[in-house]
């Protein structure tokens, strides 16, 4: 499995069978300026979001048609993501699992909104905030946490699913901080490999995995910790 960091909480993760991509926002993600889109978008077959905030929607709309990928959201999200001409979009919501050809993906929990502003000042709720929980045949399981804090029941996700790599969310204001989702990986996870995520993004989130880093001194899951546009290889 290669997984690909695209800045904020954007991912290509390949695997011998798909190639996913996760919150793909690019266009106006200034971590992302000077990547090639079509070469981190190259035989994509599958975009999975987190939630409808549009630093995660990003690009979905215009690439799922390019692409002719399929979408997995949840159903709100998706709705609206048909309206706006999206013609594969696989829906389901907290709880659920959907099976997509070579894997699955389940919805869990993530403490987060998911609205969207329009050009004409009206909000549209767009279902729940999820992390998106990935189990393959023949590879480790996977599980992005999307936008969210720390939960106790991140304690049940474990349990339920053994991620062996997590993407984690560190940025604080919008998310938890290090500090604080390093605690959530050691206290309520079992990690292999972890690997940091919406930060340095924008002004008003922390610019560096530090605290992060500090926080996951001494445990036994491997941080790593890519530059815009680098791979980890798991």
């Amino acid at each position: 499995m290669k997984i690909r960091w695209l800045g904020h909480s954007a991912f290509r993760i390949e695997t011998a069978k798909d190639t996913i991509l996760i919150d793909p926002f690019f266009t106006h993600n200034p971590a992302f300026q000077g990547e090639d889109v079509k070469d981190v978008t190259k035989g994509v077959t599958h975009i999975l979001l987190t939630h409808g905030h549009m630093d995660h929607v990003g690009d979905t709309i215009a690439l799922a048609g390019e692409l002719d990928a399929e979408v997995v959201a949840n159903a709100d999200l998706g709705d609206w993501l048909e309206f706006r001409g999206v013609k594969k979009v696989n829906p389901g919501a907290t709880g659920g699992t959907i099976h997509t050809g070579n894997f699955s993906v389940t919805f869990t929990n993530a403490l987060h909104s998911s609205a969207h502003l329009t050009e004409d000042g009206v909000s549209h709720s767009l279902g729940s905030a999820n992390g998106l929980m990935l189990h393959f045949d023949d590879e480790p399981s996977l599980l992005h946490m999307g936008d969210t804090d720390i939960f106790g029941d991140m304690a049940l996700i474990e349990e339920l699913h053994q991620p062996d790599i997590g993407l984690v969310p560190i940025g604080d204001r919008f998310t938890m901080g290090g500090a604080v989702a390093a605690l959530a990986c050691q206290r309520f996870f079992n990690f292999k490999t972890v690997i940091p995520c919406h930060y340095k993004t924008f002004g008003l989130l922390d610019q560096t995995p530090d605290k992060f880093v500090a926080g996951m001194e001494g445990a036994k899951a491997r941080v790593e910790v890519p530059d815009v546009g680098g791979t980890v290889t798991i």
